[in-house]
């Protein structure tokens, strides 16, 4: 098989495949022996007579046509892997000669991913932060170890900052249709901590057993779900129970509750410790993305404008299943921008 390039541009090459009767025998006769096992003929079994037998006594044009599909799949995967090509969707063909597996000639265009020129990461410099723990950070750890270990009072009372509420909940969206993931049942909520969507624990100081409330929250730009950023959502909360928390003195006792610490000081360098593992863990992985995020960025690589296309599309359809999420419309979306469709993508 022989193999002639031409870079039409940095990311499109044509190449010209001949091959001869020694390069599509195997081919001809992995068909045949396809064919064997789907053909009978009087005196052999099934799957043994002789390929030349199989060849006379099957339809040429069905066999012809099955090889020519073998033949080209074989015979561009052997070129795009002679010329170390990384091929970027369906390549266009054209079969420029054929003598029935004696000669062949085809011409192949196909779009590739482009040269990529990457710099040396050795020289690359990125600044390392520190992973120094501060003392507010330590006792932070501290007061949530102690509202996990806090006694739950039950209360007969309106709840306030500092409660905890036993709650079950509902989301809906404008429409008043479920938003996903926006439930949940006999969910214990400190109110105050923080902890929640900004704007719902404040909505449930002052409120008593087996009260229902309905209020409207935004939730943030940067939350973690996309399809909730900026979403209002309505909620309807039932409070099914009220715990004052009972907050353990942090002490030496506290500390031997918690962990193997004889001391307050013993359970705190621990915490600082285990803090600082996390944060030189945190800043390895950190360190490492602003690395290859440099490298890509000081990297030059042709891209075929095919897999631009198919990556607009897939960022556009991930868009839209957000905005069905949201309760929004493709066109509804289209407008509130003042784009068309073309201008958008």
């Amino acid at each position: 098989m022989k193999v002639e390039r031409t870079d039409l541009s940095p990311t499109k090459v044509k190449l010209v495949v001949t091959a001869d009767t020694a390069d599509m025998e195997p081919i001809k006769r992995h068909v045949l022996a396809h064919f064997r096992h789907r053909v009978q003929i009087p005196g052999f079994r099934a799957g043994s007579a002789p390929l030349a037998m199989v060849e006379k006594s099957i339809d040429q044009k069905l066999l012809l046509d099955e090889f020519m599909e073998h033949a080209l799949n074989h015979f561009y995967g052997q070129a795009v892997r002679s010329q170390n090509l990384r091929p970027v969707g369906q390549p266009q063909v054209q079969i420029k000669k054929f003598v029935p597996f004696n000669d062949l000639l085809i011409e192949v265009e196909t779009e590739i991913v482009g040269q990529i020129v990457s710099p040396d990461y050795k020289k690359i410099k990125i600044d390392k932060k520190t992973t120094a723990v501060s003392a507010a950070e330590v006792n932070g750890v501290i007061k949530s170890l102690q509202q996990r270990t806090a006694e739950r009072k039950e209360v007969d009372r309106v709840a306030k900052g500092g409660d905890e509420a036993v709650i079950d909940f509902s989301g809906k969206d404008k429409e008043g249709k479920p938003v996903a993931g926006t439930d949940a049942v006999n969910y214990p909520l400190i109110l105050g901590d923080g902890s929640f969507i900004p704007g719902f624990e404040q909505n449930l100081i002052g409120a008593k057993v087996g009260e229902k409330r309905e209020f409207s929250v935004k939730f943030p730009a940067d939350y973690g779900v996309a399809a909730m950023q900026s979403r209002d959502v309505l909620f309807e909360v039932g409070v099914k129970k009220v715990n004052e928390l009972v907050i353990p003195k942090a002490d030496d006792v506290f500390a031997a509750k918690v962990g193997p610490f004889k001391t307050l000081d013993e359970l705190k360098t621990d915490v600082k410790k285990q803090l600082k593992i996390e944060r030189q863990q945190q800043l390895d992985r950190d360190y490492e993305s602003r690395l290859i995020s440099e490298i890509v960025a000081q990297s030059k690589v042709e891209i075929p404008g095919s897999m631009i296309e198919e990556d607009i599309t897939r960022m556009e359809d991930e868009e839209k299943r957000n905005l069905t999420y949201r309760g929004q419309t493709w066109q509804e979306h289209l407008k509130e921008e003042g784009v068309t469709e073309q201008q958008h993508r």
